[in-house]
């Protein structure tokens, strides 16, 4: 239990969980992650929050960024507490070594994560994309996220998203 989401071992319900979510649990990531199933209108975090009892800071929201420079498109997810906001246009523009950065549209994160907006997670996003973690995620310890599909949410150990492939843990990602 964590609030009152009931979990389980995520590798073992697969069906809780987006197909590319179920691979990289599969390939050894994240491998402490518990999913619970939810009302999926009420996967947005506030309403996430009120009706299970999560509180908002150890509740983590993963958005997916997209920049360009001299044509080349580039992506990336960013992990950071429900407390905050992400700073798009200085450390993650940085980051990424573009002009300008901003939110993906929800029909490009969707499409290239194969994923549902409303429960995109770290886990199992394109392996060319850095994950960039804000500290206080790390800092939180237990977090809840995303599983890929708005029916459900994974409660895992911030240090193992921070361990994921392509994180980085970055300083002055979220904005208070």
């Amino acid at each position: 239990m964590f609030g009152r989401l009931e979990t389980v071992p995520a590798r073992d319900h697969t069906d809780l969980i987006a197909a590319p979510v179920a691979a990289s649990l599969a390939a050894g990531h994240a491998p402490s992650a518990q999913v619970a199933p939810i009302d999926p209108d009420l996967a947005d975090t506030a309403a996430l929050c009120e009706a299970y009892d999560v509180p908002m800071d150890v509740s983590a929201n993963c958005v997916i960024v997209t920049g360009r420079r001299s044509g080349v498109e580039r992506h990336a997810a960013c992990v950071l507490l429900a407390t905050t906001r992400t700073d798009v246009n200085n450390v993650v523009r940085r980051h990424l070594d573009t002009r300008k950065a901003s939110f993906a549209n929800t029909e490009f994160a969707t499409s290239a994560t194969a994923m549902e907006y409303g429960g995109i997670t770290p886990i199992g996003l394109p392996a060319d994309w850095p994950v960039l973690i804000d500290p206080g995620v790390v800092e939180a310890g237990l977090v809840v996220i995303g599983s890929g599909i708005r029916g459900s949410k994974i409660v895992v150990p911030a240090a193992e998203l921070a361990a994921l492939p392509s994180a980085v843990v970055l300083a002055g990602l979220a904005l208070a």
